[in-house]
């Protein structure tokens, strides 16, 4: 007889294989049919909210694999807050006002558009990036509103970005002025300190001599009665700034030496620079020297020296005064810092300090890079190709001491790799240290609300402290086309804000409410100043794109007691509970919306900031089109599913660069399958269950049926605590030894005998269906945040032809109490232990070929009287823990030791047990008793294992 048709296998529609890549586009397919995001909401009504507000991508190109990283990351906060029993919404954000469109318009149709067509082709070009954008997000199984997102561009953002707007102004943080900010020649605008990257540049390194004026002076400062022909040294490496010197710099604590040369220079036979750099300055210069006397930097203040270039044309013929400075540093240099206030932050505040006035800042700079024509010998030129031609003047002048070319790290613009100065333009700026009408600065309110922050992970708070301590002032205004306008009415003659200004906001926003920014290029001033039009230009001015994502807890959450409209104010509340972001965001989101809503409301805007790295090769390289190790989320998605993506994410440690490859993905598709396996495994051995009338009640369950649930439930306790810490790698590898180890292993290794030949409607089989539809349901419910389409998939097969909604309405099982779990876990954990060493005794004699199956085998235990008593309250059923076909128990007082004996007995056709009760009913000789039994009686007595 054929017994295999009276064996309990396993049945379920669920694959092997998972054939992601192809079979996922069909569950976003369904996902958006059945509206499954409109149903988590419905779920969800009514219980806590959490708010994680979306930090807007730039709606420009296609998606990476930050992208990807970064949208999978919330995705599983979010689904993972639902399924606790939260009211997580999650609506999507775009960026989409900026440089970079306004770039591409360029581009396609050319430069010099008028504005109106600009702003116009710009809408349209952000809507076809965010649709093109919105597809491959929903690719990844991110869930979301996605039919109603807030982008920076709707009409109602953009308004009440203005309000923003009008209301800082209101409380005193913005103010107009004349300050170096970082310049991009190829953008034509000021940069967010977020948009400047550093790299390695080539410069000139150029020693260059001021000579002195009022030598009698200088020997007063020095304490000398007379001094012969001399200069005062400075190092730089930006010649381009030497037309533009206004003075001098020196620390007034440091010790400065007067040199006298034995080869003396064309300026004379002594030097002035700071003691300690003048050994490596004349080994650098080639020149000996001595010390002839010393002076504190204090002492120097006031003296003035000739500009390097006063003796190359009339129009340098002109002084630099020392001041006395701080930030001088003797790390490198000659201890002597040459100022020019239009091109360092340091040098215009060392200026204005003493007296200089904005009308006196000499700024021949220009906006393109080239110097204004009228400057003396260099007029025209760009700045950079001027570099040695300054240098050859100089030479010229009898000025320069040595130069030579280094390698640096310098400031370039994010968008065009190219070099980004320090220039000072009139420009709009949020006062970091300016005293409002709350009394408090924005520098005080946004530190104190660093310290009032979580970060995840940890290190943040110190990096976002460090930047929000030593950024200047932040420049709001940009020279672009393509942005929120500043809509002020300046005074044509004194330059000042119309007295209205704050009013004249809200009428502007009314109007862009309506009409979007367009309504402020077509507004006549006449409609809203009158007669005073004539008086008034409205600021050509528009708001850093900064401003425009760092203003959406206001523009898209409504602000504090909903202060603002808010387009998603509704569903959403402020503070957000979190806000997740690159690494980089420390000086870009998560600064911006920090200084924008300290200046609002005087407190964050989030409760906890999440930060996570980038990705990188195998290798740890950074990707390079160039280099060819780009992984595309794209190709991962077509070809391995998007599943892959999120396990990858879900399982990579965050908080750090995120390793990324063929072979690395090659090996979460290993874990997946085990994933997969497990979960074919339960569904197909619990298709004939109903719980409902067929679930075995706890205290009737057999003991390793209930130790399975207290390990189930321990291991869901872990999981959970990650996923409340935004732990996810960790939730991922417990979720990985639970299935291969804990059950794959173990538990489900042991139970496959008592499924698959006990009586199908006994209590033996029942039991080990109850523990199994209890640990499905967990499994799925814990798994679906990360493995979300797999989750979804087994969630319709373990209810099959039934309308059971999507999984992620759920929350997370509760499972039944094991009022003995913590003796139930150790008991059985220890059991578990001296199974693995029987396993390898079993092995040793497999592999010496006496035995194939360890059913095969008969284990002798020798067992210490503690493991003794453990191993004797399993009686018989301890054959089927440890997969053997007899166990023999032998109480000793040495260590545990266990020897396998192989079976003569005969092989039951039916469990393949070896028993010497095979063939004992005449009617079945094939069979075993207990298999009899199971087939024909009353089942066999088993209630342990």
């Amino acid at each position: 007889m054929d017994y295999r048709n009276t064996l309990n296998l396993p049945e379920t529609a669920f694959p092997m294989r998972g054939n992601l890549a192809k079979r996922e586009p069909g569950w976003i397919a369904e996902w958006e049919e059945n509206k499954v995001y409109a149903a988590i909401r419905a779920a969800s009504k009514g219980r806590p909210r959490f708010v994680l507000h979306d930090g807007p991508p730039y709606a420009n190109g296609d998606i990476h694999i930050g992208h990807a990283v970064n949208k999978i990351l919330k995705d599983i906060i979010v689904k993972s807050r639902n399924m606790a029993g939260f009211d997580a919404v999650y609506v999507p954000g775009w960026d989409c006002h900026g440089m970079p469109i306004e770039i591409q318009i360029e581009k396609k149709y050319g430069k010099h558009l008028p504005v109106a067509e600009v702003q116009s082709k710009a809408r349209s070009y952000a809507r076809e990036q965010i649709d093109r954008q919105r597809r491959d997000f929903k690719r990844l199984g991110v869930l979301a509103d996605w039919d109603n997102p807030y982008l920076t561009m709707n009409h109602s953002n953009e308004a009440d970005e203005l309000r923003v707007l009008a209301r800082i102004m209101k409380k005193g943080f913005v103010f107009r002025g004349l300050k170096p900010v970082n310049w991009c020649f190829d953008c034509g605008s000021a940069l967010a300190e977020a948009e400047v990257e550093y790299a390695d540049r080539k410069d000139p390194s150029i020693h260059t001599a001021f000579a002195f004026d009022d030598k009698a002076a200088v020997a007063a400062a020095f304490g000398l009665d007379r001094v012969d022909d001399g200069a005062i040294v400075i190092w730089t490496t930006t010649p381009w700034t030497i037309p533009a010197n206004q003075a001098l710099n020196v620390h007034p604590e440091f010790e400065y030496a007067m040199v006298r040369l034995d080869t003396p220079r064309s300026t004379g036979p002594l030097v002035l620079l700071a003691k300690d750099r003048v050994e490596p300055c004349l080994e650098e210069w080639k020149l000996q020297g001595q010390i002839i006397a010393t002076a504190k930097g204090e002492a120097l203040a006031g003296l003035s020296f000739r500009h390097p270039l006063y003796a190359a044309h009339e129009g340098y013929r002109r002084l630099s005064p020392v001041y006395l400075g701080d930030y001088v540093t003797l790390d490198t240099g000659t201890g002597v810092v040459h100022s020019s206030p239009a091109y360092g932050v340091e040098d215009f505040v060392s200026c204005k300090a003493h007296g200089l006035q904005d009308s006196d800042i000499l700024n021949p700079v220009m906006g393109d890079g080239h110097y204004a024509p009228g400057l003396p010998l260099f007029g025209g030129m760009n700045i950079w190709k001027a570099n040695p031609v300054i240098i050859d003047a100089l030479r010229e002048a009898g000025a320069l001491l040595h130069t030579e070319e280094i390698s640096h790290s310098y400031m370039h613009c994010w968008r065009h790799k190219t070099p980004v100065i320090y220039r000072a333009t009139s420009q709009w700026f949020a006062g970091m240290d300016r005293q409002p009408t709350s009394g408090r600065t924005l520098r005080e309110t946004a530190l104190e609300g660093v310290d009032n922050t979580a970060f995840y992970p940890a290190w943040g708070r110190a990096r976002l402290h460090a930047m929000i301590a030593n950024r200047p002032d932040w420049t709001l205004s940009r020279q672009r086309q393509w942005g929120v306008p500043m809509a002020f009415f300046v005074h044509k003659e004194t330059g000042e804000l119309h007295p209205r200004t704050a009013e004249l906001l809200e009428e502007v926003a009314q109007r862009v409410e309506q009409h979007g920014i367009e309504a402020w290029q077509s507004l006549d001033p006449a409609e809203l100043l009158g007669d005073e039009a004539s008086q008034y230009e409205k600021n050509r001015d528009t708001l850093d794109v900064w401003f425009d994502s760092g203003s959406t807890h206001a523009t898209v959450l409504g602000g504090r007691d909903h202060d603002l409209k808010g387009s998603h104010a509704d569903q959403l509340a402020w503070p957000a509970d979190l806000y997740l972001e690159g690494s980089d965001q420390h000086r870009g989101w998560f600064h911006s919306s920090l200084l924008t809503s300290c200046m609002l409301y005087g407190q964050p805007p989030y409760k906890a900031l999440l930060t996570h790295g980038f990705v990188v090769d195998g290798d740890g390289k950074k990707m390079s089109k160039s280099v060819g190790n780009v992984v595309a989320p794209q190709k991962v998605s077509d070809t391995l599913g998007a599943e892959i993506l999120r396990l990858w994410t879900a399982s990579t440690d965050y908080s750090g660069e995120l390793s990324i490859s063929d072979q690395i993905l090659q090996r979460v598709v290993e874990g997946y399958r085990r994933i997969r396996n497990t979960l074919k495994f339960l569904l197909g051995n619990i298709s004939d269950f109903n719980p409902a009338h067929e679930a075995v009640a706890a205290n009737e369950m057999f003991e390793i049926d209930r130790y399975a649930l207290a390990m189930t439930n321990a291991m869901q306790t872990e999981v959970l605590e990650c996923y409340t810490r935004y732990e996810f790698h960790p939730a991922v590898a417990r979720l990985q030894v639970f299935c291969s180890e804990d059950l794959g292993a173990f538990y489900l290794d042991v139970l496959k005998d008592r499924l698959y030949t006990a009586g199908k409607t006994s209590v033996a089989r029942r039991s080990a269906q109850t523990a199994l539809h209890h640990i499905t349901h967990c499994l799925l419910r814990l798994m679906a945040p990360i493995l979300s389409f797999t989750a979804e998939e087994a969630w319709k097969d373990l209810h099959p032809g039934q309308d059971a909604g999507t999984i992620f309405t759920q929350v997370y099982h509760d499972l039944p109490v094991q009022r003995d779990a913590q003796a139930l876990i150790a008991k059985w954990d220890r059991l578990r232990e001296i199974r693995a060493q029987a396993m390898r005794r079993i092995e040793e004699v497999r592999a010496r070929g006496e035995i194939g199956s360890s059913l095969a085998a008969g284990l002798d235990i020798h067992a210490p009287e503690a493991d003794y008593e453990l191993l004797s309250s399993l009686g018989d059923d301890l054959r089927f823990v440890f997969i053997v076909s007899r166990v023999a128990l032998h109480a000793c007082s040495d260590a545990l030791r266990i020897d396998v004996q192989t079976l003569d007995a005969a092989k039951c056709e039916r469990c393949w047990h070896h028993r010497d009760d095979v063939g004992s009913d005449p009617q079945h000789p094939g069979l075993c008793g207990r298999c009899v039994q199971n087939l024909f009686g009353t089942g066999e007595p088993r209630s342990h294992a």
